[in-house]
């Protein structure tokens, strides 16, 4: 496929720099608006440590894996994974996520081992809170992890939608039937 050349228009009033000068003098903790929505939710954790609203909101974006993100990232670059993590971190951090039913597809594409365990804390707090979790995933972490499976093949798309298997990792493991199980 043909695809064009990304073209970077600056704009001529504010020269790339999304605000105009008066807007940019401001400083907080010496940082400008344009300084601060370049900093990742890690580098602004220590920044805001002074704010407990904010501050609650970063930390929960830290645990949901996301703490390599900017502030100012537009919701159009992350990721589908990426996405759902934002959306759960909003449920924990607005509603509470209490007594819920949530569909998760895939939440873990990408994420290197480290942060699935962190994902997985997440998880855990979500079940704590008496939630009630459904997640699509193929990572062996979250497998594992689960309380119960209900292993869908023999293979995928038109040949699969079967139920190979049901229940705990263990009985999943076992199962001579299930292709998951050999993972496990």
């Amino acid at each position: 496929m043909l695809f064009f050349k990304d073209v970077e228009v600056v704009c001529p009033i504010c020269e790339g720099n999304q605000f105009n000068d008066e807007v940019l003098a401001v400083k907080f903790k010496g940082y400008s608006i344009k300084d601060i929505l370049r900093l990742s939710i890690e580098e602004a954790i220590p920044v805001f440590e002074d704010n407990s609203k904010i501050l609650k909101i970063l930390k929960m974006l830290q645990d949901v894996g996301l703490d390599y993100l900017e502030l100012g990232q537009t919701l159009t670059t992350l990721s589908g994974g990426e996405g759902q993590r934002l959306k759960l971190a909003r449920e924990l951090i607005e509603k509470k996520g209490k007594n819920n039913l949530y569909l998760i597809d895939e939440p873990t594409t990408g994420l290197h081992p480290v942060d699935v365990e962190n994902f997985l804390k997440l998880l855990n707090k979500m079940v704590d809170l008496r939630n009630t979790l459904i997640v699509v995933e193929h990572n062996q972490q979250i497998i594992r992890a689960s309380d119960w499976i209900i292993d869908l093949g023999p293979e995928g798309g038109v040949n699969g939608g079967e139920v190979m298997a049901v229940g705990t990792p263990e009985k999943i493991a076992a199962n001579e039937k299930s292709i998951t199980g050999k993972y496990l």
